[in-house]
Formats: structure tokens, C-alpha cells, sequence
């Protein structure tokens, strides 16, 4: 009796819609993971263990030692000192906003205590064993740090002025999102297009008047910028998208007492238009932040990291490390630290996040 209630009851029914999931994830997803955590316990050369299997050699957290170890190490209050600013502007207003609304809760803490540990390691300095992983994860917190406001304010922005009936309206809601059905493959190369130094888009504006084009994608000042540029550009449409889905779902009537009340177009902005989708505009940079770490084909296609390091990001780095280098278990390590970093972003936000559903 109580089988056939089992099979009939709303635990069955759930495990049974599930398990297509989960039949891929286990072998596809989680045994990858704890292999890749395996792995980078040890020394483990990738043309040596094709060849011969016991090669490998169990080095406990070596790895990870010579990621994150140096000598000298100390600490400085001006290493990074305008990021750092930023964090600490940041932390105090939220310090002193939860204050004044009583609101320690621990969403508050949880994100505090992220951005208070982010700016003491970021005040570390010292002979780092491997130098390019600092460099590589510093280019990396820059790209997300310049690519997920830029698209999600542009996206906004743009949704706010699309937000309406018409042909033209649809047309360009349709031109916006058109890029991001498009492959990282394709936008690298439209994008070496418009940068080329001597036929490219940008040239041939400035060729009329008598301006030569900078070698957007070789100066290592200017790099960075044109990958987040091509990088906005391509992200752009799915978070208009959603905004436009947001956006629909505020009532008229709301938007219509505060234009009775006298309320101007930016006003309406800041008071009732972004509260009224702060979830979206949430759900918005947690999913930029979460891909945007993530980045490899746009340096990888347009610039292969350089000039010098300038543009190489973290997962490059590990590709680097396990193909070219055949450094299998160090790349593993990096990865390891990359998911934690990931895994510890998350925990801030559903923190955050359900702090503010409560």
C-alpha cells in the first residue's frame, strides 16, 4: 500500500521530472568537478599520463601554494588604491545605510564581510611565485568590473526608450538583440573589422579628417577598452530583453499618478521605474557577473592576451596552463579557485537577495 502511494504521491512525480537532469549532470557535470578537484592535487603533466598512467604524482595543496604564495609578501594601503576606494565607498554607505534603517541582517553581513576580506587581499603585495595569475585574475575583475554596469545600464536605457507600441520600436528592439544570437567567433572577427588600423571602420571615419586610427587591439592602453566595448555590444540584447519583460509588467496607472503629480521623465526613472523591476536589474548583473568571469574567446580571438598580459583572463590562463603547458593539475588548482570565488559571490547574493524577499 504504501509502494503504490509512493509512486502516485508528489515525491515521485518530482524525481521522476528531475531525472533526465540529473542523468546528465552526474556524469557530465559533477564527476568532471571531482575529477578536476582530483586532479589538482598533483603534479600531473598531460603528455606524460597519456602515455604512461602512473606519472601523475600526489603533491596534497602544492598547487594551490604556488598560485596564491610568494615571499616578501606585505601588506600596502596604496596597492590598487582606486579599486580599493571604490570597495570601501561602497562598504561605508552600505554600513551606514543599514544602520540608519536597522537592517544587520545577514544579507548586510555577508556582503560587508565580502567586501571588507576583497579589500585587505587586494592591499597584498610581494614576490608572488606565479606572478601572471595575479595579473590575469586583476584583468579579469577589471573586464567584469567596466562590462556588467556598462551593459546593464545601456540595456536599461535602451528599454526604457523601446518600451512602447510601433513598428519601429519592434525593428529596434529586433536590431538590438540581433547580436546576441551571434557566436563569439563572429563578433571577434566583426569587431577586428571595425578596429583595423588601416581599413577599418573606425580608419576610415577618421581618414577624411586627416586622424590616423590608434592601434585599438596592439596598445596595451587601449586594449582592454575594445575588448569591453565588443564585449557590451554582444550582451546587450538578452538584458534589454528582460528589461522589456520587466518593464511590462509595471501597472500604467502607477506610471500615470506620477506624471499627474508632476513627475518629469528622469524622475519616473529613479522612483517608480527601477524600483519597480529591482529584481530584474538584480537577476540582470548576478547573470553578467556569473558569465562575465567566465570570459575567454573575445581575448583569445582578438588580442591572444597581449599585448603581453594586458588582456589575458583567468580561464585563458588555465587553458594556457593545461593545453599548452600540458600543466594539467595547475590549471585544475586554478579552476578550483575560480568556482570557490564563484561559489562565494553566490552565497553573498542569495544572501542579499533574500534579505530583501523577507
Amino acid at each position: 500500500m504504501r509502494m503504490s502511494s509512493f509512486w502516485q504521491s508528489d515525491t515521485f512525480s518530482g524525481w521522476a521530472f528531475i531525472s533526465p537532469y540529473l542523468i546528465a549532470f552526474i556524469p557530465l557535470l559533477l564527476w568532471p568537478f571531482f575529477q578536476g578537484l582530483w586532479m589538482s592535487l598533483h603534479d600531473w603533466n598531460l603528455l606524460a599520463v597519456t602515455f604512461n598512467p602512473d606519472a601523475k604524482q600526489f603533491i596534497g595543496l602544492s598547487n594551490y601554494a604556488q598560485l596564491i604564495g610568494g615571499d616578501n609578501l606585505s601588506w600596502s594601503l596604496s596597492q590598487f588604491w582606486p579599486f580599493r576606494t571604490v570597495l570601501l565607498v561602497g562598504g561605508v554607505t552600505m554600513f551606514l545605510r543599514a544602520r540608519r534603517h536597522n537592517r544587520f541582517d545577514r544579507g548586510y553581513v555577508w556582503t560587508l564581510a565580502g567586501l571588507a576580506t576583497l579589500w585587505l587581499l587586494l592591499g597584498i603585495r610581494g614576490d608572488w611565485y606565479d606572478p601572471r595569475f595575479w595579473i590575469v585574475v586583476r584583468n579579469t575583475v577589471v573586464f567584469v568590473a567596466w562590462v556588467v554596469p556598462l551593459t546593464t545600464l545601456t540595456a536599461l536605457l535602451l528599454a526604457i526608450a523601446l518600451n512602447r507600441q510601433g513598428r519601429w520600436a519592434a525593428i529596434m528592439r529586433t536590431v538590438f538583440f540581433f547580436s546576441q544570437i551571434l557566436s563569439v567567433t563572429v563578433v571577434t572577427l566583426i569587431w577586428q573589422l571595425v578596429y583595423g588600423v588601416r581599413n577599418g571602420f573606425i580608419a576610415n571615419l577618421l581618414t577624411p579628417f586627416g586622424l590616423e586610427s590608434p592601434n585599438w587591439l596592439t596598445d596595451d592602453q587601449l586594449a582592454m577598452g575594445a575588448i569591453v566595448v565588443a564585449t557590451v555590444w554582444w550582451s546587450v540584447g538578452f538584458a534589454l530583453i528582460l528589461f522589456l519583460a520587466g518593464l511590462q509588467q509595471i501597472p500604467g496607472d502607477r506610471l500615470e499618478a506620477a506624471t499627474l503629480d508632476g513627475a518629469t521623465g528622469w524622475r519616473k526613472v529613479v522612483h517608480i521605474i527601477v524600483p519597480s523591476i529591482i529584481r530584474t536589474v538584480q537577476f540582470v548583473m548576478i547573470m553578467q557577473i556569473v558569465l562575465h568571469f567566465q570570459v575567454f574567446g573575445q581575448s583569445h580571438l582578438m588580442t591572444q592576451g597581449g599585448p603581453g598580459d594586458s588582456t589575458n583572463v583567468w580561464v585563458r590562463y588555465i587553458y594556457q596552463s593545461a593545453f599548452r603547458d600540458s600543466e594539467v593539475g595547475y590549471a585544475s588548482a586554478m579552476a578550483t579557485l575560480l568556482f570557490v570565488f564563484m561559489l562565494m559571490f553566490s552565497i553573498v547574493q542569495y544572501a542579499v537577495t533574500k534579505r530583501q524577499e523577507a
